[in-house]
C-alpha cells in the first residue's frame, strides 16, 4: 500500500509542477518539486521503497521533458543516492539541516543537468541568466524544501494510520 501513496504523491506532484504553477508568474522559475520527494524517500524510508519511486518518476519525466532520455532518472538516483550518504553522516532528525538538504539536492540536479549538456558536446556555457535561476531555485529550496519533507513525511505516516485501521476494520468484521 506503501506504493499506492508514492504514485499519488507523484502524479500529484507532477501535475502541479507541469500544469498549475506553470500558470503563476511568481513560481516561473521553481525548482523541481520531485526533488524534496526523493529526498523524503532517501532520508526516511528504506531504499527498496525509494527506487520504485524514482525509476517511476525518471521514467515519467523523461518522457515529459525535452532532454535526453536518462537525465531525469539519472538525476534523481544521484539525489537519491546523495541522501542515502547523508544519512550515514547527519542527523537528519535535526530539523535545521532540512533547508540545507533541500538546496544540496537541488544543486546536485543542476549539476547533473549542466554535465550532461556539456558531455553530449552542445554549444552550452554558464551564462549569468543560467547561474541566476540555479540561485532562485536554491532560494526557493532554501524557503520551502523543509516544509515539504515534513509535509511529506506527516502526510505518509497518516496513510499507513489510516491502511492500518481499514485492515483492522475488516479483519474486525
Amino acid at each position: 500500500m506503501t506504493y499506492c501513496f508514492y504514485i499519488f504523491i507523484c502524479l500529484g506532484l507532477i501535475t502541479l509542477q507541469t500544469t498549475i504553477l506553470p500558470c503563476f508568474q511568481a513560481f516561473g522559475g521553481c525548482y523541481d518539486l520531485l526533488i524534496p520527494f526523493i529526498l523524503y524517500l532517501g532520508i526516511y524510508r528504506p531504499a527498496y521503497e525509494g527506487i520504485f519511486a524514482i525509476f517511476l518518476l525518471g521514467f515519467i519525466m523523461d518522457n515529459l521533458s525535452a532532454g535526453p532520455f536518462g537525465l531525469y532518472g539519472t538525476a534523481y538516483l544521484w539525489v537519491f543516492i546523495s541522501a542515502k550518504w547523508m544519512v550515514k553522516f547527519l542527523h537528519v532528525a535535526n530539523r535545521v539541516l532540512l533547508p540545507l538538504i533541500a538546496i544540496l539536492g537541488v544543486l546536485i540536479e543542476n549539476i547533473i543537468f549542466f554535465g550532461t549538456f556539456m558531455l553530449l558536446g552542445t554549444d552550452f556555457h554558464l551564462s549569468p541568466e543560467a547561474a541566476r535561476t540555479v540561485a532562485f531555485q536554491m532560494l526557493w529550496a532554501l524557503c520551502t524544501g523543509a516544509f515539504l519533507l515534513v509535509f511529506f513525511d506527516s502526510v505518509h505516516k497518516k496513510w499507513e494510520q489510516w491502511i492500518e485501521e481499514q485492515f483492522s476494520k475488516e479483519s474486525g468484521d
